[in-house]
């Protein structure tokens, strides 16, 4: 074998896993979902209309977003939800403001008596965002909110 045939050999393997290993450098700087901007704002239902706790995130990730799931809970209950029980709740409507963002909102409408029975005091919303690449976020408090006693609120 000639020493030119040699060389270019060496050369073009030399070049080949020089872009395999900036492949591989890449696919390891994958960057998990943010969330940013979270808020929850619970209005108490009436004679005229259901209550509603609606839940808004704006989530990111480099990949775009795949989608939102999102829990309710009060701190009464002691409730320490994990990101594997998050995976099978309900879907926040994601919709996207660029390529990579998307804005997520989590609306659970209420009764009046669901809200006669529901614990009063501090609640939490736990989210789960997903990327478009399957990488996800478990935030467990992403948002608080307040369940007032009396009319304007729960009954208990």
């Amino acid at each position: 074998m000639s020493k030119r045939i040699l060389v270019s050999s060496l050369i073009g393997a030399a070049a080949l896993g020089a872009v395999a290993a900036g492949g591989l450098a890449m696919a390891s700087t994958t960057t998990a979902p943010t969330l940013k901007n979270g808020s929850a704002r619970y209005t108490a239902p009436s004679d005229a209309a259901p209550g509603t706790l609606v839940f808004t995130v704006d989530v990111s990730d480099d990949s775009g977003v795949r989608g939102l799931k999102a829990l309710v809970w009060p701190a009464s209950s002691k409730l320490d939800p994990t990101e594997a029980e998050l995976r099978s709740v309900e879907d926040a409507t994601c919709l996207r403001t660029t390529a990579e963002t998307s804005h997520c909102t989590y609306t659970l409408r209420i009764t009046e008596e669901e809200a006669a029975e529901a614990a009063t005091g501090t609640w939490y919303v736990s989210a789960l965002a997903t990327a478009e690449d399957g990488d996800t976020t478990f935030v467990p408090r992403a948002a608080t909110f307040e369940v007032p006693e009396g009319p304007a609120g729960a009954r208990r």
